[in-house]
């Protein structure tokens, strides 16, 4: 017997209890009292299985310890972002701005809302890895669970909610994320909640105008964090609302209005406060050339990650043929390399055929109440896939394979939705041939990307295969077995199908929430031998080595020059780490080391001492090329370290005449040699002033070696 075909709809508006009922059960004593708060949430929907609540228990518990075991083993994660955390802890005003330290000098390059929460919990909690890290695997779970009452809601089976939510939690890219400290967490938990409550409007609407606002509000938010990414999904949810709400087209149109005014209300604010700012009295705008935050908005994070015209980046912008510059060939199969594929790529697949087959089973069944939910979730879910997947796949600037953690949502919602669909058909053939389909598609994924990383779990590919191929034929053959058979055999089918799933995606979860993650560019999951900015040989931790793009002067974009360039920063070759594929992304091996482009600094207790000496009567104690060579002292130090030319080393903030006056001032103590992009400055649309700055110091200051890093004492002011 069809088990959902008995379930009430959950979609219907639940009457309110009747008084006179209400009032008899409360005199009848504590014998027929309403049960607790924590019984009601244990026990969840009258309407769902037994089992299910305390398997969302068990789920989101998991979760927790997914991201949260041994967190504190990454360190730092970014210190990019975490020095901005330590910055905003000490100052609001550079919690304001999301500045790269508490005096200001210049800000990330992104907008600053991920950042507020590090600081707020820098603030809270003190100065660590885990105050800066915690957050996001909070939000990782939070995600988890939105995802699944989301889909629970749309197709009113919790089974389709838990499978959302555990494809989600085992995403590889996903568990890299949300235990690491770029915006992406709080990027994707924003979207998913602006579904969410697009999804609402749909359902009601009389209040449909307040769920948009809502979910418009958190596209804004989403914007606060990661500038246009988040408009990704704006297709969407204007396209589900459009095709499937149910008032008059010019209701909806009105109610789309509201939502966009939500949207830049929440996310304009911001903007228009730095805009009306004088610039003399806020942070340069970090990744900008002209000190714009529009600039940054529309340029640099903006249309330059679409066609490569990034001025100030590294990567020189896509090339001809279908190449993306430095950062991997574009095209429709780039999601599928060796570079991206075992990061989101597992389920992709079965995301695809489940999203076609379950819209022909549903639209050819005709709409109903039950019905029309579930066409929503995957025209919306479908859309944000699809629309994300295509930018990814051919933008051709600055692309890293991490940005694919906004596709997890999306892929577990399509799989839980899909999955309840052809429940309800299963004795369809369209439903039997799906999720043959599915299985043998998801075991050939797995085969591929398992066999690109040498030596790992050699037996696991097999393993999948075997019981892709043994459930495939089972599926088939249910059909004919007896009834009092098919429960029973359905439900081994069942788990055996799960783990020929989520076999492989588990295995490089598990192995990523195992290691350390450092620098700029994280990945998930054990060597595949891919190549790629920052990958490492073999790409298994954090950034390094690989073959670093060419910057558009020529340099390399690692820490140190080229051949012939000129003495580095510090002797011993401190800079980026030469890609040992540790992630440890230090300078050099055991001392302290001057960071790079990709790579946090690493600091000594004997440098700590230099800096933090009479630090009271300096600005800054130190200032550095690149943000990266500044974040290890700082956050050592936990006193300000100016970041010359931002993250790059290319902003052409401060110029060398500010920075002489600085100097003449007493603002900055030490200059800190090597780092940047170049390990001499970044390129610098402007001139080079990065460059600039450092031949000026090494001309004019005597060099200390300290630890093998380089340092100059600027405080005897200009000779």
């Amino acid at each position: 017997m069809d088990q959902t075909a008995t379930m009430p709809d959950t979609h219907q508006t639940r009457s309110a209890p009747d008084a006179s009922t209400s009032h008899d059960s409360a005199s009848d004593g504590p014998t027929s009292r309403e049960p607790g708060f924590l019984a009601r949430a244990w026990r969840g929907d009258p309407a769902d299985h037994p089992a299910a609540r305390p398997a969302l228990v068990l789920l989101l518990v998991g979760t927790a310890a997914l991201y949260l075991w041994g967190l504190g083993s990454s360190g730092w994660a970014n210190s990019f972002y975490s020095a901005a955390a330590q910055a905003g802890s000490d100052s609001w005003k550079a919690m304001f701005f999301g500045a790269s330290d508490a005096a200001g000098s210049i800000t990330v390059d992104k907008t600053p809302l991920s950042i507020w929460v590090m600081a707020l919990s820098v603030r809270l909690f003190g100065l660590s890895s885990w105050s800066i890290l915690v957050p996001q695997a909070l939000m990782g779970v939070a995600t988890v669970a939105l995802l699944h009452a989301t889909v629970r809601r749309t197709t009113g089976n919790a089974w389709a909610g838990l499978g959302a939510g555990l494809v989600l939690a085992l995403t590889p890219v996903a568990v890299l994320m949300f235990r690491f400290n770029n915006p992406d967490a709080l990027l994707v938990l924003l979207l998913v909640g602006a579904t969410a409550a697009t999804l609402r409007a749909l359902e009601d609407p009389r209040r449909a105008a307040r769920w948009l606002a809502l979910g418009g509000a958190l596209v804004g938010l989403g914007f606060l964090t990661k500038m246009l990414q988040a408009f990704l999904v704006l297709p969407a949810l204007a396209g589900v609302y459009l095709l499937a709400a149910s008032v008059p087209l010019a209701r909806r149109l009105v109610h789309l209005v509201v939502a966009f005014a939500a949207m830049v209300a929440a996310g304009g604010w911001w903007v228009l406060v730095v805009e009306l700012w004088p610039a003399s009295s806020r942070p340069w705008i970090g990744g900008s050339q002209d000190n714009s935050i529009l600039e940054l908005t529309l340029g640099y994070n903006g249309l330059g990650r679409l066609n490569g015209n990034e001025v100030g980046s590294v990567g020189g912008g896509g090339g001809p043929g279908g190449g993306g510059g430095g950062w991997g060939e574009t095209g429709l199969l780039r999601l599928f390399s060796s570079e991206i594929g075992g990061q989101v790529a597992w389920l992709l697949p079965a995301a695809l055929l489940l999203l076609v087959a379950a819209l022909w089973l549903t639209l050819r069944s005709g709409e109903d109440r039950r019905t029309r939910p579930v066409t929503a979730g995957l025209v919306v879910w479908g859309l944000w896939l699809l629309v994300t997947g295509l930018t990814f796949s051919l933008m051709a600037g600055i692309f890293h394979a991490y940005y694919t953690v906004a596709l997890a949502p999306a892929i577990g919602a399509i799989l839980g939705i899909g999955g309840h669909v052809l429940w309800q058909h299963r004795h369809t053939v369209t439903a039997v041939a799906t999720a043959v389909a599915v299985l043998l598609s998801t075991a050939a994924m797995a085969t591929v990307l398992l066999g690109r990383s040498d030596g790992f779990l050699p037996w696991l590919a097999l393993l999948v295969v075997v019981l892709a191929a043994i459930s495939a034929v089972a599926i088939v053959l249910l059909r004919f077995l007896p009834a009092r058979l098919r429960r029973r055999a359905g439900l081994a089918v069942a788990l055996a199908s799960i783990v020929a799933l989520l076999a492989g995606p588990t295995a490089y979860a598990v192995d990523t929430a195992g290691s350390a993650h450092t620098g700029s560019i994280p990945s998930a999951g054990p060597s595949t031998g891919r190549g790629g900015f920052g990958a490492g040989p073999g790409g298994r931790r954090g950034p390094g080595g690989g073959q670093p793009p060419q910057l558009q002067d020529g340099r390399t974009g690692q820490g140190q020059p080229p051949q012939g360039a000129g003495p580095q920063g510090a002797p011993g070759g401190t800079g980026a780490a030469p890609g040992n594929g540790t992630g440890t992304g230090t300078g050099n091996q055991g001392g302290a080391g001057a960071g790079g482009l990709l790579d946090g600094s690493t600091s000594s207790e004997s440098i700590d001492a230099l800096l933090t000496q009479d630090a009271g009567s300096y600005t800054w104690v130190a200032a550095a090329i690149g943000s990266n060579s500044a974040s290890g002292y700082q956050l050592s130090t936990e006193e300000p370290v100016m970041a010359i030319g931002g993250f790059n080393g290319s902003d052409p903030s401060p110029t060398l005449a500010q920075f002489q006056q600085l100097v003449a001032d007493g603002e900055v103590h030490w200059f800190i040699g090597g780092g940047g992009a170049g390990g001499r400055g970044g390129p610098g649309a402007s001139g080079g002033t990065s460059t600039q700055i450092q031949e000026w110091v090494e001309e004019t200051f005597t060099a200390t070696t300290v630890d093998g890093t380089t340092l100059y004492d600027l405080s005897g002011g200009i000779a």
